[in-house]
């Protein structure tokens, strides 16, 4: 187990320099300049060759691609992101305000998706054909298929606009207001579940139909023991393997879909910064921000992997 994990590390880092290395390129290929976006049009006309070289040197945009990337890489070691060209701040101090936003409505749609798209797969599957059935079938079909964005404006319209139920914009912390916050975080954590939601219920339902038709759960029925037994001693553990494999993927999407949700409700979140970094060039809050997201994504396998040996024992990793 051990070797595995520190193996499956190694990737990992790798993984991440790679995705560093190609963000790096990608952002400097981009056309345009950003220290020209950096500059006000009033300044424009007043700055000189000279003046542009110092503010390339002030950001290290002076020095060549390689060295460039050198020193973005051994600064992330030591915790130094660079500087926003954008916000005019350190980008160590925009991520440490921002990304908790999207941790926490990504840590709810996560929940939200897993727990009641499992529960309501595994009901569907046990009562197959019923009226449950069909509702539950129906609601994953139209939720994995449903635009996000539309989905958005909808609920904004409705519940924020017409009703006056929901606030239609911005984020409050929990701890400063408990319930505005929650009714803020109703809208993009139902559009961030959503898809993952329905994707689970289906992917639940169909696992789950093959392994209750398998052998062994018919010979649990057929010595009486309650539902509950065979469901959660019996069938539930061997259901969920493909089940957990979806689930690390809707993590991936919900922290990567926070990009567009934060746009549309107006959160202050890392995906909104991300947005408006792309359109200004600012490459190091660009950089950090992909990295941040490939990270979750490293991190997110790793434990999916290790989830399958408590699933299923026959798994090893050798």
């Amino acid at each position: 187990m051990k070797t595995y994990i520190i193996r499956r590390l190694i990737q990992g880092l790798l993984v991440l320099i790679l995705v560093s290395l190609m963000i790096f390129i990608a952002m400097r290929m981009l056309p345009g300049d950003p220290v020209l976006i950096y500059i006000s049009q009033e300044d424009m006309q007043t700055f000189t060759d000279d003046d542009l070289m110092k503010l390339r040197k002030q950001f290290g945009l002076d020095k060549p691609l390689l060295v460039q990337y050198v020193h973005w890489v051994a600064g992330l070691f030591k915790g130094d992101f660079g500087k926003s060209m954008h916000y005019d701040m350190q980008v160590s101090y925009l991520v440490a305000k921002r990304l908790p936003i999207t941790i926490h409505l990504g840590i709810l749609a996560s929940i939200l998706s897993i727990l009641f798209g499992t529960f309501s797969g595994v009901v569907s599957a046990l009562r197959r054909g019923k009226h449950v059935d069909t509702f539950v079938t129906l609601f994953a079909n139209l939720g994995i298929t449903v635009p996000v964005f539309w989905l958005a404006i909808v609920m904004i319209y409705f519940f924020g606009l017409k009703l006056g139920w929901l606030p239609v914009f911005g984020y409050t912390w929990p701890f400063d207001d408990f319930w505005m916050s929650t009714k803020q975080a109703i809208m993009p954590v139902i559009c961030l579940a959503i898809v993952p939601l329905s994707g689970t219920a289906r992917q639940t339902r169909s696992s789950m139909l093959e392994v209750i038709n398998q052998d062994y759960i018919r010979t649990a029925w057929a010595k009486g023991l309650p539902e509950r037994d065979v469901v959660f001693r019996h069938a539930i553990k061997n259901g969920l393997i493909p089940v957990v494999t979806l689930i690390g993927f809707n993590v991936r999407y919900i922290f990567g879909g926070s990009v567009l949700i934060e746009t549309v409700f107006n959160i202050p979140g890392m995906g909104r910064l991300l947005v408006d970094a792309v359109f200004s060039q600012d490459y190091g809050i660009v950089q950090i921000g992909t990295l941040i997201i490939a990270g979750v994504v490293v991190i997110t396998n790793l434990l999916v992997d290790l989830s399958y040996g408590w699933l299923d024992p026959r798994v090893r990793y050798n």
